[in-house]
């Protein structure tokens, strides 16, 4: 059969729920679900109600309301959409498992994510259910990105491959064990041959994205594996290896409170849209979709 489409008429939006056309329009009417009313009819967004319904199986007796804390990997383009969209989230920035560790935990509304999975070839499924095992979650997709090599003006070194890391005299600057793409970077040594003990590493590892991009442009390390936007916004040479996704990670019913809402409407703006285009390295056009629900 068929998927419905993403946005569904009152009979398709009923059929999918299993619903009477008379109660959902009730529901509608009362603005008790995700529904719009469009030149007299009324449509409904697949995605939402999709959450909506993941909302509702969930006992109210037995939710516990974490604060309002976005936790895990560090994105440029996140952290100036929280700031402009008013939303009201503070961020807990560290690395993507300790994102889902702290939503495991209730520490936090959601977590961003960026993890890869070798066995699939996708991102942030399996990690979250190793970390927030027996939990409903749902990952939107915020962006995908590209990641590689952060390298001086002019690329002097000639770098090119992952494996270039390795020569001698290179000095990386590495990020901490449960981030993201220090995970990336193990998997992409791994393709190559590599063990992460062929590279050399600054003593202390780069707590977000734009710590990798500083170590180089003041020459205290030769490279860095990151991301495209923070190279551009220092001026920096840029070598893609891989395209990410990167997710934002919640429960179904936090979806609906208003930081999580007000920072995804943000990011279905024009504004948000610019600002991806201009800090490059960012595709946008799936942002708010869903990349996996557990």
């Amino acid at each position: 059969m068929p998927s419905p489409p993403e946005i569904m008429t009152l009979k398709e939006a009923a059929a999918w729920l299993r619903l009477s056309e008379r109660a959902l329009y009730d529901l509608a009417r009362q603005r008790r679900l995700p529904a719009a009313q469009i030149g007299g009819k009324w449509l409904f967004p697949r995605t939402a109600l999709g959450l909506w319904l993941g909302r509702q199986a969930e006992a109210p007796d037995h939710r516990i309301t974490p604060p309002p804390i976005l936790a895990g990997s560090h994105d440029p383009l996140l952290d100036w959409a929280v700031r402009q969209s008013g939303c009201g989230l503070a961020q807990r920035a560290g690395g993507s498992l300790d994102g889902l560790m702290a939503l495991a935990r209730h520490e936090a509304c959601a977590a961003a994510v960026h993890v890869p999975d070798p066995d699939t070839g996708g991102f942030n499924e399996t990690a979250t259910r190793a970390e927030v095992p027996g939990d409903s979650v749902v990952g939107l997709v915020w962006a995908w990105r590209e990641q590689g090599l952060i390298l001086p003006p002019g690329n002097p070194g000639g770098l090119t491959t992952i494996a270039d890391l390795a020569r001698p005299g290179i000095t990386v600057a590495g990020r901490q064990a449960r981030a993201g793409s220090h995970l990336l970077l193990v998997h992409l040594l791994s393709e190559a041959g590599l063990r992460l003990d062929a590279l050399t590493f600054l003593p202390a590892p780069s707590a977000t994205e734009d710590e990798v991009a500083a170590a180089v442009a003041e020459g205290r390390a030769a490279a860095g594996f990151g991301i495209r936007a923070e190279a551009l916004l220092r001026g920096l040479h840029f070598v893609p290896l891989v395209r990410e996704r990167f997710d934002l990670v919640a429960r179904p019913r936090d979806w609906f409170d208003p930081p999580l809402q007000r920072l995804m409407d943000f990011a279905r703006g024009a504004a948000f849209r610019d600002r991806a285009a201009r800090l490059g390295g960012y595709g946008v056009e799936a942002t708010g979709s869903v990349g996996f629900a557990l």
